[in-house]
């Protein structure tokens, strides 16, 4: 474990820097739109899918652009490319509020898009990667203890901020926390060291066997992994409120139980940090989807209610928290520390793009069928994620 004067000069600095702007970054781009889309669709006429497809547009641009994200940070470095990604985000969510027409609407979201394939827990894994090489499993789980308070802050405070200035200033003040905190973090305050990538750490997981190549069936069976996995935090983030809402569980409770799923990542990310660290990642990894699809069995077998509300937000955070870690720690273990940022970049652009069609499909099949029927949905790519990390095969 690293001293805390390493936080603040060393190397490990990047996991303090990063932490904040990650909290920003979720919290003033990804989250907002849960509360945010009814509201922006009643107040520009559009409908709510339209509205949520905006939104899906992004991170379809996000998919796309994110394994050019992974090499320019494996070349040039996180302290170059992710304030690039700040300030978009911050010009994005200014022109998000003047964006009247349909299509100006459209090519903001994608311009958000390109914001969050460049700020995002895969750049800054990315970012980690460069700097710590094969050593990065540990900084990469210390900064999504962090980036877990990232909906803990951004839904209270987003509702709190639309109940007191409307959601067209409370999108102005997360700009302003973007260009103004943010960018200058990334830039300025980021080490600009390069690890040695193929360094061997003795007796640590990264490091035994050797590296497999990214490409062939384990690449794919990852890949696929991540991606199904990918339409469940998608579609129940931006849903999940307003299905429980729509189910009988009051607004404000919903967004308590909303409020649960940060400190439930928090809190299953400081358990892999002390207990499991020299667990495989894989192994996390299906242990993590297997408590998810738990979840929506205790739904299916309990029905909702507000004690399973509560429970299942808080498997879900634990799943979720868990996944994050192995979506940075996986590939690293699997496939090494060599060209790592490209290799996170392609395993997140399939994610991308399944994460962008989550969230009108479960709108789609909520507004068609119901809002069970979209829950189903849900547990079904859970339920292919767990399938596919089952059939990774490897010497561990």
């Amino acid at each position: 474990m690293p001293a805390i004067r390493d936080f603040v000069f060393g190397p490990w600095r990047a996991v303090t820097v990063l932490g904040v702007t990650q909290i920003i970054a979720w919290g003033a781009i990804f989250y907002p739109p849960v509360l945010m889309m009814p509201l922006i669709a009643a107040d520009r006429g559009f409908s709510f899918t339209f509205a949520m497809g905006g939104f899906s547009a992004g991170l379809l641009a996000a998919g796309f652009i994110s394994p050019t994200i992974g090499m320019l940070i494996d070349h040039h470095g996180g302290h170059r490319v992710m304030p690039f990604g700040s300030l978009a985000g911050a010009v994005g969510l200014v022109a998000l509020v003047y964006a009247r027409h349909p299509i100006a609407y459209l090519a903001v979201w994608v311009l958000l898009g390109v914001a969050m394939a460049a700020s995002l827990y895969d750049p800054a894994f990315a970012t980690l990667g460069r700097i710590f090489g094969a050593r990065a499993r540990q900084p990469i789980t210390a900064l999504t203890l962090a980036g877990g308070f990232a909906s803990t802050v951004s839904w209270p405070a987003t509702y709190a901020l639309i109940q007191r200035v409307g959601w067209e200033n409370t999108y102005l003040i997360y700009a302003a926390l973007l260009a103004c905190i943010a960018a200058p973090l990334h830039a300025f305050a980021l080490p600009r060291m390069r690890a040695e990538p193929d360094i061997p750490v003795p007796g640590s997981v990264a490091s035994r066997p050797a590296p497999l190549p990214a490409k062939g069936a384990v690449f794919v069976l990852v890949a696929a992994a991540f991606a199904s996995y990918a339409f469940v935090p998608s579609g129940l983030s931006t849903h999940l409120l307003a299905i429980f809402k729509r189910l009988g569980i009051d607004a404000g409770t919903a967004v308590i139980i909303g409020s649960l799923f940060g400190p439930s990542q928090v809190a299953a990310r400081l358990c892999e940090f002390i207990f499991a660290r020299n667990v495989h990642p894989l192994w996390i990894a299906r242990f993590a989807v297997g408590m998810l699809v738990a979840a929506f069995v205790m739904l299916w077998l309990v029905g909702l209610s507000t004690p399973v509300a509560f429970a299942f937000a808080v498997m879900f955070g634990i799943a979720n928290g868990l996944l994050t870690i192995a979506r940075g720690a996986v590939p690293l273990a699997l496939f090494g520390a060599v060209g790592y940022g490209r290799i996170i970049g392609r395993i997140a652009g399939p994610a991308l793009i399944v994460t962008s069609i989550a969230p009108v499909v479960v709108a789609f099949i909520a507004e068609r069928a119901s809002d069970r029927w979209a829950l189903a949905t849900v547990a079904v790519f859970g339920a292919v994620s767990l399938a596919c990390f089952m059939l990774v095969r490897r010497p561990l």
